[in-house]
């Protein structure tokens, strides 16, 4: 019996087959009943619900000192109800499966591990969310505030390719440019109309020019929508814009490149709505923390911790967003997040989670009165080892 890994299992086993669709409430509920059991057995005291607009995230705040380490995760995924009569929960050499074990229920288990095994936690808040897959709607005032009054957030999202943190995530801008025309029929008069499907392809090729390879900014037309009939001249038409920035001056750019859309065609009218979704986590916001990560990694004897900036987002930008240092890409260790393939490696895992510890541990050493950096007892064993207590 492996004393770590044979409990962990069994925690995110308890997790990634209570289904959490993040659309249905109601599983997004029944699941964090579950995360709620688990964790509180875990960490000895049970969460705080937030419901915020029907969904229900969790929230630990463990003790009673100055708020110091948020850790950050979500409970909810984007399968849907039923995934696991297809892809049911297994370990196979090596390889963990079922749905959101990689994305990111491991990561969710591993916080819970981690913080168990210390002895002093005091000051540390871990906050679940239950909406993070459909952009974080309801939570991102609630993960806001908590990072406001850490001095550092951990995500325990999962890694990058080969275990690699993220030091830096693109920020996010949707838009939906809406454009209004007038009908006519196509083959009586035409030329009656203003061709909305017309206006719609002027206006995507100008937004499509706003990217910009050199700074990494991206800004592409997505989903399209025009006409109603073929032998109508389409009075409206619409289409869908992602925009993403490695920098907040990249996101006021394009956005104000956005709001200045004029039509081309006389008598068109051209509607931006959205805006900036999420803001960039910056690599200087990161910096510090994973110097901290890369040598704790050191004197756990874990293989040397690499970093990598990607363009997806998690709420480690909205930590990021309000000024607070954030290392993200802490969780598991694997691959296929929102696909078949999905899968978590077993092996790293009692290593990452030490480290998750050992980074707890040495951010709360800086507040005034904590002696040493050095943790002491249990953690002393998990420093040395990698080694976790059940």
């Amino acid at each position: 019996m492996d004393a770590f890994l044979d409990p962990f299992l069994a925690d995110l086993r308890e997790l990634v087959e209570c289904e959490s669709p993040s659309s249905d409430h109601a599983a997004v509920a029944r699941s964090a009943d579950v995360v709620a059991r688990v964790g509180a057995a875990r960490l000895g005291v049970p969460p705080e619900r937030v419901v915020l607009d029907g969904v229900t995230h969790l929230r630990w705040r463990l003790g009673s000192g100055p708020r110091r380490v948020l850790l950050v995760g979500h409970h909810d995924t984007v399968w849907p109800l039923g995934t696991l009569a297809s892809r049911p929960f297994a370990v196979e050499d090596g390889v963990l499966r079922g749905p959101g074990c990689f994305d990111m229920l491991t990561g969710v288990v591993m916080a819970f591990h981690a913080l168990a095994s210390l002895d002093d936690v005091d000051g540390v808040t871990l906050l679940v969310t239950g909406d993070e897959e459909l952009g974080s709607p309801s939570s991102r005032g609630l993960v806001e505030d908590e990072a406001r009054e850490a001095a550092a957030a951990l995500v325990l999202e999962a890694s990058a390719d080969g275990g690699a943190l993220k030091t830096a995530r693109k920020g996010v801008s949707l838009y939906d440019v809406r454009v209004t025309g007038r009908a006519a029929h196509a083959g009586l008069e035409p030329e009656r109309g203003v061709n909305a499907t017309l206006e719609l392809a002027h206006q995507a090729l100008v937004v499509a020019a706003l990217g910009d390879p050199d700074l990494g900014t991206t800004v592409t037309p997505t989903a399209a929508r025009s006409g109603t009939t073929t032998n109508t001249v389409p009075a409206a038409a619409s289409f869908s814009v992602d925009a993403r920035v490695r920098t907040i001056a990249e996101q006021d750019r394009v956005d104000a490149a956005m709001r200045s859309l004029r039509p081309v065609l006389e008598g068109a009218v051209v509607e931006v709505l959205g805006g900036p979704n999420r803001p960039p986590l910056e690599e200087p916001l990161s910096a510090a923390l994973f110097a901290r990560a890369r040598r704790l990694a050191a004197e756990l004897g874990l293989p040397e911790l690499t970093s990598v900036a990607v363009g997806g987002a998690s709420d480690g930008n909205f930590t990021a967003g309000v000024g607070t240092p954030t290392l993200d890409g802490l969780g598991a260790v694997g691959g296929g997040a929102h696909a078949d393939h999905e899968h978590v490696l077993v092996e790293p895992i009692a290593g990452r989670t030490a480290l998750v510890a050992g980074l707890v541990a040495d951010l709360l050493s800086d507040l005034p009165g904590r002696a040493s950096a050095e943790p002491s007892g249990a953690t002393n064993d998990l420093l040395r080892t990698g080694g976790l207590r059940p």
